[in-house]
């Protein structure tokens, strides 16, 4: 049974309405969303159930195909497609099993969202599961995975005044383990793209899947070296770092060399049961401004109690107050 994600329509070549923003006056509109683990799994062969996929496919049949519904996914897509959002951020975990039809099927959806200029993306620890998972994402999906000056973790993409750079934390672990890590030679990379596009006067949002600090998740689901970023954000800083693979809502503060780091979790794009922080929903940023005058406003899009997506609720990031 195909995902109905695949009944989606592209817009037509030329159809979609980007907002043209000629000034740093008219906000940056980003949305965002993550973990859509997208369903049903397609056939699987034998030989493609060994190690980890093998726990991994009874995990689905047993219980994550009653939470993560399609129809949901097939809202959140179109809630943000209507949006017009001048870009949009996917911060990974589109797979369950990182088989390479399931980055097929992924394919359409970033498609309906805009498609590789229009939308960032970045890996979680599903689309890494096995060896072979990462290469057959980048074979589905490299346009959207590619920066201004070219492939390769970690990527920035200069847009308007924001500078978008994408981090790759999905890493191949045992079975029954969600960890993430950066590592040296990407954290070295991204210390670098951090002071370079400060200089540059833009706004730095920072993509990852796992929560950038160590007490973001649980043990078996942290990011291994997330003492090694945390120290890297308070050095270099960032205006914003958004993530998923929590499958809620959620904010933090890192500490930063002038002022606090927001670090903002969204829920999974099609998760239906749980509390409402848990429930399915992507976010709105608008961002406004730059350096020290930037502001950014999270507007929360959720499930509301007849099954429509809305704006729930909306904050501003204020680093002042968390000075």
């Amino acid at each position: 049974m195909p995902s109905c994600i695949a009944a989606l329509t592209p817009p037509r070549k030329g159809a979609r309405q980007v907002r043209q923003r000629k000034s740093l006056i008219l906000p940056f509109r980003l949305a965002h969303l993550s973990d859509l683990h997208i369903g049903p799994l397609p056939a699987v062969r034998l030989r493609q159930l060994v190690g980890k996929r093998l726990t991994g496919y009874w995990n689905w049949h047993s219980s994550r195909k009653t939470i993560h519904d399609m129809m949901v996914l097939e809202q959140v897509v179109a809630d943000i497609a209507a949006a017009g959002a001048d870009h949009v951020a996917c911060t990974g975990d589109l797979a369950n099993l990182g088989l390479p039809a399931e980055f097929e099927t992924a394919r359409h959806a970033l498609d309906v969202l805009g498609g590789p200029e229009q939308v960032s993306l970045i890996p979680g620890n599903h689309d890494a599961y096995v060896g072979e998972s990462l290469p057959a994402m980048a074979a589905a999906l490299a346009p959207f995975m590619r920066g201004d000056a070219g492939p390769g973790f970690p990527y920035l993409r200069r847009r308007d005044g924001v500078a978008l750079i994408g981090v790759n934390s999905g890493v191949t672990t045992m079975p029954f383990m969600a960890t993430g890590a950066v590592g040296a030679p990407q954290a070295e990379a991204l210390a670098g793209l951090l002071r370079h596009t400060a200089a540059k006067g833009l706004t730095r949002v920072v993509m990852i899947h796992h929560p950038p600090h160590f007490h973001g998740t649980r043990w078996g689901r942290r990011l291994s070296d997330a003492a090694r970023i945390e120290a890297l954000l308070a050095a270099e800083g960032a205006e914003l770092v958004i993530h998923g693979h929590n499958h809620r809502h959620s904010v933090a503060w890192l500490k930063g060399p002038r002022r606090p780091v927001p670090v903002v979790g969204v829920a999974s794009a099609s998760a239906v049961p749980g509390s409402p922080a848990h429930q399915a929903a992507w976010h709105l940023y608008t961002i406004a401004g730059t350096g020290a005058a930037v502001t950014i406003d999270v507007h929360v899009h959720g499930r509301q109690p007849d099954g429509r997506f809305a704006e729930s609720a909306v904050f501003r990031l204020d680093a002042e107050a968390q000075s």
